[in-house]
C-alpha cells in the first residue's frame, strides 16, 4: 500500500489566534498547498483515500486538491502515530491513503516505518513523504517512494 504523508502548508502562528484548530494558512501557505496539490494530482490514483486533520490549516491544504476527503479527529494536533496508522489501515489497505496532518506525528510515523524506531524527524511545512509498503518473496518491505517540498516545485 502507499501511505502519503502531507504536512499542512505554512499557517499563521498560534499567538495570532485563540484556538490552535482555527489557525489558517498564510498567503505563502496557500501557494505552497496549491503547488503541492498540482504535483499530487498528477500522481495520485483515483482510488486514493484522503484523511485530514480537523484543524483549519489542514482542511485548507486538503481543499487545494479539489477532491473529496474525510475529516479524521484522530489526526488532530497532538495525535499519535498509532492512531494515524490505524486510520490509514497500514499496511493492509487496498487503496493508497493520503494523510494531511501535523508535526511531530508525521515525522514520528515516517521514521518508524522507515527505521522501525520512532524518532523526532521533521517534515517541512507543505512537504510530502510518499511511503510504499509491499511484500516481495514473503518479506515485508518499506520503500521511500518520494519526498517533495513545495519550495522545489
Amino acid at each position: 500500500m502507499d501511505l502519503i504523508l502531507w504536512r499542512h502548508a505554512e499557517a499563521f502562528e498560534a499567538r495570532e489566534v485563540e484556538n490552535d484548530l482555527e489557525r489558517a494558512l498564510t498567503p505563502k501557505g496557500e501557494r505552497q498547498a496549491q503547488r503541492m496539490a498540482d504535483w499530487l494530482n498528477q500522481r495520485l490514483a483515483h482510488s486514493t483515500r484522503i484523511l485530514v486533520s480537523p484543524a483549519l490549516r489542514c482542511q485548507q491544504t486538503a481543499k487545494a486538491l479539489g477532491k473529496k476527503f474525510k475529516t479524521a479527529s484522530e489526526l488532530a494536533p497532538n495525535g499519535n502515530g498509532e492512531a494515524l496508522l490505524k486510520s490509514a489501515r497500514w499496511p493492509d489497505a487496498a487503496e493508497p491513503v493520503l494523510v494531511i496532518g501535523h508535526q511531530p506525528t508525521l515525522g514520528l510515523v515516517a521514521s518508524y516505518l522507515l527505521t522501525d524506531t520512532p524518532q523526532p524527524w521533521t517534515l517541512k511545512k507543505g512537504a510530502v513523504w510518499w511511503i510504499r509498503g509491499r511484500n516481495r518473496e514473503d518479506v515485508a518491505q518499506v520503500i521511500l517512494q518520494a519526498v517533495q517540498s513545495p519550495d522545489c516545485l
